[in-house]
């Protein structure tokens, strides 16, 4: 088994990654590790499945740094990947608010207990502090499954590439951050792509429509051919007031609901969800959201979409 230039993986997840820094503006050294082909059986409906993963979103509980929605997330992962096929989960950063030890600390040992690699990035609230201690948790929230050697990286299947961008500031990117974008989407062309950011380029969800990616060189981001769709949190929005999946110029964009707090479009009520990604063998990406404690994923917020190129 190779160490990979930015992720090193455990005997027990074995598939193509392809890693990179986040500030390099040109390709890092490459290496490959073959594909994970003795996945569980899952459901019937699962057989034409190439990759599931599910994503968390924002954390960041105040005033108090407990963490008892993303415990039960994680707890229904966890029974998820034991009834079918579930690869790995996706975190799209806010995790900690502010970035403060305490709130690195009491999360900790509810990541812990996830039984899948856990691929976070950072958030806002994480750049409340340094990188280092947001790489020192989160290859501690692995317990040895994975070890990230940089806060942006990049997970690359057959079919599929999955981009992992970790803002440089705030929620957003510099010169340096959109350069290293550009060059992964590139490079991995034409393969169909998913990024996934922290928060969206502004004006993408109207429901808060100043907050989000503005630096003027996404758009070139946006423009390439091969990215299928743009998976963000941030927002905190209600899934059910506000429009969180969507098609724009042929870019898929799928919020990512907090898991303790809402706050879009006003903070009267919060139900706490995550959602899946089902990759099946014609390209097609079915998208399901769950509640917490809900064996059932929720029909009114299904989406799919093809990962196909757009024009």
């Amino acid at each position: 088994m190779k160490l990979l230039n930015t992720v090193s993986l455990a005997p027990l997840l074995c598939f193509t990654l392809l890693g990179f820094t986040l500030f390099a503006c040109s390709p890092a050294q490459q290496q490959t590790v073959q594909p994970n082909t003795t996945a569980a059986a899952g459901t019937t409906a699962a057989d034409s499945v190439v990759l599931r993963f599910a994503v968390l979103g924002d954390a960041e509980p105040k005033p108090e740094p407990q963490f008892p929605n993303m415990a039960a997330a994680v707890a229904d992962v966890n029974r998820l990947a034991e009834q079918t096929k579930l690869d790995f989960v996706v975190g799209v950063g806010d995790i900690a608010h502010k970035g403060t030890l305490v709130q690195y600390d009491n999360a900790t040992p509810v990541l812990q207990q996830l039984t899948l690699p856990f691929y976070p990035i950072m958030g806002n609230e994480e750049h409340g502090s340094t990188v280092e201690r947001f790489m020192q948790y989160a290859n501690s929230w692995n317990n040895g499954k994975i070890t990230l050697d940089s806060p942006s990286y990049v997970l690359e299947f057959d079919t599929v590439a999955l981009v992992f961008a970790s803002p440089d500031h705030g929620r957003d990117f510099n010169d340096s951050g959109i350069s290293w974008l550009l060059a992964q989407l590139t490079q991995l062309a034409p393969k169909p792509v998913l990024l996934i950011v922290h928060g969206a380029q502004t004006g993408v969800y109207p429901e808060a429509a100043d907050k989000g990616i503005k630096h003027p060189g996404f758009a070139n981001v946006i423009a390439q051919p091969n990215l299928a769709a743009v998976i963000s949190g941030d927002l905190h929005m209600d899934m059910d007031r506000v429009a969180h999946s969507k098609q724009l110029d042929g870019v898929h964009y799928l919020h990512i609901p907090a898991l303790e707090r809402t706050k879009v479009p006003d903070e009267s009520r919060h139900t706490a969800m995550f959602r899946v990604f089902s990759l099946s063998s014609d390209g097609l990406m079915q998208v399901d959201t769950y509640q917490t404690g809900n064996a059932t994923a929720l029909a009114r917020h299904a989406y799919q979409f093809s990962i196909g190129q757009h024009n």
